[in-house]
């Protein structure tokens, strides 16, 4: 069996076996055991879940590939014949195929030890989809002596072949906020006698669409989404409470901050103008993925090289917790598209395997030039 079939049966195994975040016991102990079947060693840390491997010489200038192991809280529809075989959860967001990826870039990095100017260290970082995995890793000091770091996210809204990035912001902050009108139940015929709070949310949640139009600037790109409103339980009685949860995404921290401030005031100054109470929680999530200009060129460059098409691409809405490490040093992150039909997320999602090896060979090559940049020599 090539190299290529056994990284396909590897994610398909993957796969078949997701495991929620903090919880992928079972997904580390299978990257584990292919590393040392192949003798790449894993650096002793004190993480519960996931792992950092390491190939090359001790000494040199230290990258660092990143990849994401964890799945989601998903009923898989996908149809496919290694369909998720834990109820209830899927990789439905393709860390199966980034973790693979890397799994095939640290053998073939493996197989050319001998001709690394330095180390590169492996990431199958546990816990992308809650936010934690990043903060976690960087904790244990692994990151500390690295010159750059690579990550990638597969797309399935670009074709198989491309590979997309920017210098810039390519990814959004992501901060999730939950509100909770208290107002006083009433009979509905009686609407007088309390403080209906679903009129209040309501109030809040159309206030909330001048939130990004009459607050940030056209030229910054940013959503908030209301996902989530629960009151009441039947069809004749006014309830005391309503509960509301969503989501605002931005790509600068002076507007991040400019909207966590209006939301808060506008809540409140509704809440104060009905004559309720409310509770505004506000969770701030990772920070955008902001791409270093030298390293998002590079990981372009050498996708060309690589026969990947490279593509600049628009900046996305979507959260990565990889910007805890580009906080930390200089990297770049990229987007591996996969022309598929369903979006991440979706219970119908699935990756298209002819990608993966010609993504195994990208991220090796692009460690080793990195490499070879570093140490001044020509990629």
């Amino acid at each position: 069996m090539s190299l290529e079939q056994q990284l396909i049966a590897f994610r398909h195994e993957l796969h078949r076996h997701p495991e929620l975040s903090n919880q992928e016991f079972e997904t580390t102990a299978r990257i584990r055991q292919q590393l040392e079947n192949y003798h790449i060693r894993v650096l002793d840390l004190p993480l519960k879940t996931g792992l950092v491997a390491e190939v090359g010489p001790q000494q040199g200038p230290l990258v660092v590939l990143r990849s994401d192991i964890d799945a989601l809280p998903i009923e898989e529809q996908s149809g496919v014949d290694f369909v998720s075989q834990n109820p209830g959860v899927m990789h439905a967001c393709g860390h199966d195929f980034h973790s693979s990826a890397a799994l095939g870039a640290a053998i073939l990095l493996k197989q050319r030890e001998q001709q690394l100017t330095g180390p590169v260290r492996i990431l199958f970082q546990a816990a992308e989809e809650t936010g934690q995995g990043a903060p976690d890793i960087i904790a244990t000091g692994a990151l500390d002596n690295a010159r750059a770091i690579f990550g990638i996210h597969n797309d399935p809204t670009l074709p198989a072949g491309v590979v997309g990035s920017k210098p810039g912001p390519l990814t959004a902050a992501v901060d999730r906020f939950t509100i909770t009108v208290k107002g006083t139940g009433s009979h509905a015929a009686r609407p007088h006698d309390g403080n209906d709070p679903i009129v209040i949310a309501a109030q809040i949640v159309s206030a909330a669409q001048t939130l990004i139009s009459r607050n940030a600037p056209s030229s910054d790109n940013a959503v908030v989404s209301i996902t989530q409103i629960h009151s009441g339980s039947t069809w004749n009685v006014i309830p005391d409470s309503a509960w509301l949860e969503g989501t605002v995404r931005s790509f600068s921290q002076t507007t991040r901050e400019l909207l966590e401030k209006r939301f808060r005031e506008i809540v409140m100054g509704i809440a104060a103008a009905f004559g309720a109470e409310v509770e505004f929680d506000w969770q701030a999530g990772p920070p955008s993925v902001v791409n270093d200009a030298h390293w998002a060129d590079f990981a372009l460059q050498q996708a060309d090289r690589s026969g990947f098409e490279a593509r600049v691409v628009e900046a996305s809405p979507i959260g990565e917790d990889f910007a805890f490490y580009q906080q930390k040093l200089p990297g770049a992150f990229m987007m591996i598209g996969t022309g598929e039909p369903y979006a991440l997320h979706h219970p119908a999602f699935r990756i298209n395997d002819t990608v993966l090896w010609p993504t195994a060979q990208y991220l090796a090559q692009l460690a080793e030039a990195a490499l070879l940049s570093l140490d001044g020599a020509q990629p």
